[in-house]
């Protein structure tokens, strides 16, 4: 995969694109498909996790102290954050700002394994985490706004890490992942074939990169999307399927018609 600079840039971008597409929201407080989160919860959750992924970088105290809050409520922390920073009234500069400090805590870290609620990453995994979540939650604002967004193939990296992910994705249910090799092969935005795992792999997964990206981070169910799966093992991954740490997702329902997508 991309080296950390590469992952930055489109990180970088990808921000950007974000930060353009709230600028054309009339109120924040405009609902998304997420229950109970608003574009400002959206837009709060981003600007804390960055500030935690950049104390995670840093290390020490900053980072003992959000072990200390998670610990505190572990069930509530990403909730009960989203709520208090949706209601600053600078969030628009603090999220802003925070992508920027952080580009510059992950290339100044000399720490090779980063901590996080999950197992820990590299800086350019970590860097990637970021790029998918704000891809993701651009996504519940593009919904909220009721916008299609044109894909990019930025999408490889959160295409990358739903890849990766696929024994999390068992073992986060008390499952035991399918022993058998899965192959992946995507259509990019660009029209390319991206391919993951062996080409005699017994399970396989094609389809739309876009669609599998919706899949992974849970923006879309599956019956909206055109996935194929081949193999058992396959087909079970793809109906639990989760790119981002933590619990279970919930998933969303089947768009009603005339819904986003």
């Amino acid at each position: 995969m991309a080296d950390l600079a590469g992952v930055l840039a489109d990180l970088a971008a990808e921000g950007g694109a974000l930060e353009a597409l709230v600028d054309r929201a009339p109120d924040w407080s405009l609902a998304t498909p997420a229950v109970g989160w608003t574009i400002a919860h959206q837009v709060g959750h981003l600007a804390w996790t960055d500030s935690v992924a950049r104390a995670s970088a840093r290390g020490g105290a900053e980072w003992d102290a959000v072990v200390e809050a998670a610990m505190a409520d572990p069930a509530g922390v990403v909730d009960t954050a989203a709520a208090t920073w949706a209601g600053r009234p600078d969030l628009r500069e603090v999220w802003s700002a925070g992508r920027a400090s952080l580009r510059e805590a992950l290339v100044s870290t000399t720490t090779a394994k980063l901590p996080w609620f999950g197992p820990s990453m590299s800086p350019t995994s970590m860097a990637t985490a970021r790029l998918m979540e704000t891809w993701a939650h651009g996504q519940d604002v593009a919904d909220a706004l009721g916008i299609t967004r044109e894909p990019t193939d930025r999408l490889r990296h959160v295409a990358h890490l739903g890849v990766r992910t696929h024994g999390f994705a068992f073992a986060a249910r008390g499952l035991a992942p399918p022993t058998d090799p899965v192959r992946v092969e995507l259509t990019s935005p660009s029209d390319q074939t991206w391919v993951w795992g062996p080409d005699d792999a017994p399970q396989r997964v094609t389809g739309p990169a876009l669609d599998f990206c919706l899949l992974v981070t849970q923006r879309r169910h599956r019956d909206d999307l055109a996935l194929v799966a081949q193999g058992a093992g396959a087909d079970h991954w793809l109906g639990i399927a989760q790119a981002f740490a933590g619990a279970p997702g919930v998933g969303r329902p089947p768009l009603a018609p005339g819904g986003p997508g």
